[in-house]
């Protein structure tokens, strides 16, 4: 995972990372075009990733999301047509990456919430990242050994 908070332990550590350095912009559209560009500096998911099994449904773009379990550890890769849907689901995949599951269930939107960045998005793109964060969080759960209550 080529990214910068790759390196923090926690789910905690990822958060707090990315909420201090979404902070530095006071400006929401400037927090957006940073999660943005982060988006486009990722590589694509590979054509023979690209299918209709790994498709989020309900999304009126593509989107795919490829979860993984390997050792013992939950792994997310995503793409999407719309680059908003890239970006913002690139990084709630960011954050459960290469966790236990138990640490990757924690993803929500709630720090996107929190950060002002989901308002400035259509109800449908909205929808589909909470859900997406969703998906997210119920494989983790599905690869828990004890899952949480």
């Amino acid at each position: 995972m080529p990214h910068d908070s790759a390196n923090a332990a926690t789910f905690a550590d990822r958060r707090r990372h990315w909420e201090q350095r979404l902070r530095s912009f006071a400006d929401p559209q400037a927090r957006f075009g940073h999660i943005v560009e982060h988006a486009r500096r990722q590589p694509p998911l590979p054509e023979s990733l690209r299918l209709d099994s790994f498709r989020v449904q309900g999304c009126q773009v593509r989107l795919w999301l490829v979860p993984e379990f390997h050792d013992g550890r939950c792994r997310y890769r995503t793409d999407s047509d719309a680059v908003t849907l890239k970006a913002f689901v690139g990084l709630l995949c960011e954050l459960a990456s290469d966790l236990p599951p138990a640490e990757a269930a924690q993803v929500d939107g709630q720090l996107l919430e929190e950060l002002g960045l989901l308002r400035q998005l259509a109800e449908s793109r909205r929808a589909t990242i909470l859900r997406v964060a969703e998906q997210i969080r119920d494989f983790a759960l599905r690869h828990c050994p004890d899952p949480p209550p």
